[in-house]
């Protein structure tokens, strides 16, 4: 075997030679440029993309009101409070009877005068204790006929008795007998008046049995509620198990009136039959002519206010018990504004601003806004007027910024 000698062998062949021949492209370096422009462009596309889309972070927080319609006679108002419409005459109506419901002559909305009819419960019973009183009434009656011919029988007995005992044709013990009689038969006489009279109480008991078993109306009113259906059981107490206490619910349309709360710190500013305009919440648009009827002499500790009821001056068919309201309490010598003048648009003083010279209010619209021209009219007790460029319950923002514009995203404050 042949030795290598270490010593002289060259190792300057295995070096690896790191020098880049000039003939070759740099191609890691384009790639690193290429790179560099996808980053920036996709950065770009992220900014407007994030910048148009919805995303909480990137929406401006902001506040808003609802324009509503407001009456003229709000500037006239002294106190504004809300409530609800009540029928002062209003009752549950039973029977004073007990028994299964047998007819049912009405439905909800029927219109009832007082003593009309509204359904009978079962009256087998007490028509059957009604036909037995009058029998005997008959039998008393017969037994008093009886007993007067036999008075009429003894006073002609007594009266002979007398007269031939006078002329000695007769003892004195016949005429005590035949007088002794004759109060027997006066007595007998007294009895059956009495058991005629006994009858016809009985007889009057029984009608009033029967005439228990009619439901009746105990005022004019219509019916709100329908409680019980036929073949039910109604009592009067309403606490048995399966049975119903109340077979409709009535109510006088006539005594409706509005009971507001008022807060007892500002109950000094309201008098009976001060002057009112009442709004229905279901009929914005329509006000009602109304006086103060009553202001309830206690407070309510828990809310501090005092109930106030007002009394309609005039109402229409709409106005329905149970309705929410709005009332507004005017000053003296005040009135509702006539019907002809409509309810006009108004929102907050701070909702509108100047841009170009012209007067705009920022609408929201699915968590963005929308700018739009106004008109502006007069102040409605301290409320702007809105005579064109928006409608009534338009969402629109309070205080907008100067970097508020078309389309920019928003969101409420918290």
């Amino acid at each position: 075997m042949t030795s290598v000698d270490n010593q002289h062998v060259d190792l300057s062949a295995l070096r690896i030679n790191r020098s880049t021949p000039t003939s070759q492209p740099n191609k890691s370096g384009k790639g690193k440029y290429i790179i560099i422009a996808i980053c920036i462009l996709a950065a770009i596309g992220g900014y407007y993309y994030f910048s148009e889309s919805n995303f909480s972070f990137s929406a401006e927080e902001i506040e808003v009101a609802t324009a509503s319609l407001t009456s003229p006679s709000q500037a006239n108002a002294v106190l504004t409070a809300s409530g609800y419409v009540v029928a002062q005459r209003k009752a549950s109506v039973s029977s004073k009877a007990t028994g299964r419901l047998e007819l049912l002559y009405v439905i909800e909305g029927d219109q009832l005068k007082k003593g009309a009819v509204i359904g009978r419960i079962e009256s087998n019973d007490v028509e059957a204790i009604l036909t037995q009183t009058n029998a005997s009434a008959e039998v008393a009656k017969a037994n008093l006929q009886n007993s007067i011919v036999e008075l009429e029988d003894a006073k002609l007995n007594a009266d002979r008795q007398k007269s031939m005992h006078a002329q000695g044709a007769t003892s004195t013990l016949d005429l005590t007998n035949a007088e002794a009689r004759l109060r027997r038969a006066q007595a007998a006489v007294l009895s059956s008046e009495a058991s005629v009279k006994v009858a016809i109480a009985n007889i009057r008991s029984a009608q009033v049995q029967v005439e228990n078993t009619y439901i009746r109306a105990p005022f004019d009113g219509t019916v709100l509620n329908k409680n019980a259906n036929v073949g039910e059981v109604i009592t009067s107490l309403g606490a048995a198990a399966g049975s119903r206490g109340a077979v409709v619910t009535l109510a006088d349309m006539s005594s409706l009136e509005v009971e507001a709360d008022v807060s007892e710190s500002n109950i000094e500013r309201l008098k009976a039959d001060q002057q009112c305009e009442i709004t229905l919440d279901a009929f914005p648009e329509k006000r009602y002519r109304g006086f103060v009827s009553k202001i309830i002499p206690t407070a309510d500790r828990a809310k501090a206010t005092v109930l106030t009821k007002v009394r309609f001056a005039e109402r229409d068919e709409r106005v329905l018990p149970e309705m929410s309201a709005k009332v507004l309490f005017l000053k003296d010598n005040s009135s509702v504004e006539s019907d002809n003048v409509s309810p006009k648009i108004t929102i907050q003083s701070s909702a509108v601003i100047s841009r170009k010279g012209k007067k705009v209010v920022f609408i929201m619209k699915n968590d963005k806004v929308i700018e739009s021209t106004v008109e502006i009219g007069e102040d409605i007790g301290g409320l702007l007027e809105i005579k064109s460029g928006l409608s009534a319950g338009a969402k629109v923002v309070l205080n907008p910024s100067e970097k508020l514009s078309s389309g920019t995203s928003v969101t409420l404050k918290k």
